[in-house]
């Protein structure tokens, strides 16, 4: 299989019959795939190529077919959502697993970085909160979606297994509980979960954000997406205490945003509380550990936190954040 790299991108694209570019650059790309940005005189757009191990001190493997489940879920969910709110896809190459697709309007921020720097806007918040509300609403219990992404073997793959089983090899005391979250989570078929619903994959731009990197997309339980970007505020609560009311103020804003837009389901918090002890216990001692939580001293009280959430879950998501 062609290897997308920095270097043989230009000829890649030449072979396809486009005009050579000229620059290729690398983005991001997480630990799980290669992403360049193409600028040609016509504009930019983006190539992306699953890796089949991911880049990580732990050996993690997955389907590298599982990007063709996220451009066909950006294809279906475009009509859903208002503007640019997922990336148009502009072609596939089922023989190297890789695709290509628009780019974020020059000069937009990657949300994560803004958080970390101290650009905390509820209106990003509440921006993010309505595209995954909306993404729920136009897939709620609907059997034509459940037939197209019922199959959870790449969430199971990047997703349960380094971020619950992994971490519960660790703490065998929590072992129990783990199982019956996972269990309980299987049963909560509803509707499609992006699966890496995380500031990092948010571009923020005056037009809106655009949501990215939906390799691990299914219908399943949206508990996991919402308790998944609130552990991602509450990590940054820890790491930039200073900010912390902030961070507080953003989780509100989320998560009201959320429940007004998406359908009503009265077991939503309590589900979102449970995954969300795991989720921060993982980020510590998982396979994919927060890169900017360093201080073992840290580490620990996370640690801690996250155990006694998953111990004796919060009566709310008023009570984790206070």
């Amino acid at each position: 299989m062609f290897e997308l790299r920095e270097d043989n991108a230009a000829a890649y694209l030449e072979g396809r019959g486009f005009p050579r570019p000229a620059a290729v650059r690398a983005l991001g790309g997480g630990v799980s795939n290669t992403v360049l940005l193409i600028e040609s005189g016509e504009g930019c757009f983006v190539l992306k190529q699953a890796l089949g191990k991911l880049r990580v001190e732990q050996d993690w493997f997955s389907d590298r077919t599982r990007v063709f489940r996220e451009s066909g879920a950006m294809r279906r969910l475009r009509p859903h959502l208002p503007g640019d709110a997922v990336p148009e896809v502009l072609f596939e190459d089922r023989e190297n697993c890789l695709f290509a697709m628009t780019a974020a309007p020059a000069g937009s921020a990657n949300w994560k970085a803004q958080l970390l720097e101290g650009t905390i806007e509820s209106r990003t918040a509440e921006q993010v909160a309505r595209v995954l509300g909306l993404m729920f609403r136009a897939s709620w219990r609907n059997p034509e979606w459940e037939t197209g992404f019922g199959d959870q073997t790449v969430f199971d793959q990047l997703r349960l297994d380094p971020y619950y089983r992994s971490t519960a090899l660790r703490h065998p005391d929590l072992r129990p509980a783990a199982e019956q979250l996972l269990e309980a989570s299987g049963r909560r078929r509803f509707c499609l979960v992006h699966g890496d619903w995380s500031p990092k994959n948010f571009l923020v731009s005056d037009g809106g954000v655009m949501a990215i990197d939906f390799e691990v997309i299914h219908f399943g339980d949206p508990a996991f997406d919402s308790a998944f970007l609130l552990n991602h505020l509450l990590l940054k609560s820890f790491h930039r205490p200073e900010w912390a009311g902030r961070y507080r103020d953003l989780a509100r804003a989320f998560w009201e945003t959320l429940r007004c837009t998406m359908p009503p389901a009265e077991w939503f918090e309590g589900a979102t509380l449970e995954h969300l002890g795991w989720l921060l216990l993982a980020r510590i001692d998982g396979k994919s550990p927060a890169e900017y939580i360093r201080d073992p001293d840290l580490k620990q009280r996370i640690r801690e936190r996250a155990r006694e959430m998953i111990r004796a879950r919060p009566s709310s998501l008023r009570e984790v954040f206070a």
